[in-house]
């Protein structure tokens, strides 16, 4: 897959190395981040859990995004893209396969919780196809925050 600038990237499964790469893309781009223990916990041990990256020519991660498959639902963990490249389309790129990676594995629905005040994460998932269907009330533990709760059927 090429990058705007002509490098190239690809998409595929994350794996133990990427771990601390993830961990430092999390830690540098949320306000609650997983700890690397719980990132692989569920990458390494959670049979329910699937997770992508984005790696660029060298293999590093650009991007990564994580899902629970729930009996036919894929819950969307997190999303996010290393911020040196941020607004490069990789935010999309790692969304759509996160999407055929749920309808290959049989889920009819996906679902996601982003901060009300992230705007630019929300026009993401509405360029993918998610919808506003409602909020949980005070959802973040840092700000007490509102989350928007988005949906998507997939069939």
């Amino acid at each position: 897959m090429d990058k705007p600038d002509g490098k190239e990237s690809r998409i595929r499964p994350a794996v133990e190395k990427d771990i601390p790469e993830i961990t430092a893309i999390e830690q540098d781009v949320f306000h609650i981040p997983w700890s690397e223990e719980s990132i692989r916990h569920d990458i390494l041990e959670n049979p329910a859990s699937r997770w992508l990256v984005v790696a660029d020519d060298e293999d590093h991660v650009i991007a990564y995004a994580g899902m629970w498959l729930v009996i036919d639902e894929g819950h969307i963990l997190n999303v996010a893209v290393r911020r040196a490249d941020q607004g490069q389309g990789y935010g999309r790129q790692i969304m759509e396969a996160l999407i055929r990676l749920a309808v290959d594995e049989g889920m009819r629905l996906m679902t996601l919780e982003v901060r009300r005040s992230n705007v630019r994460a929300q026009g993401l998932y509405h360029r993918c196809g998610f919808l506003d269907v409602g909020y949980r009330k005070r959802y973040y533990d840092d700000n007490r925050e509102d989350a928007l709760i988005m949906y998507q059927d997939l069939v």
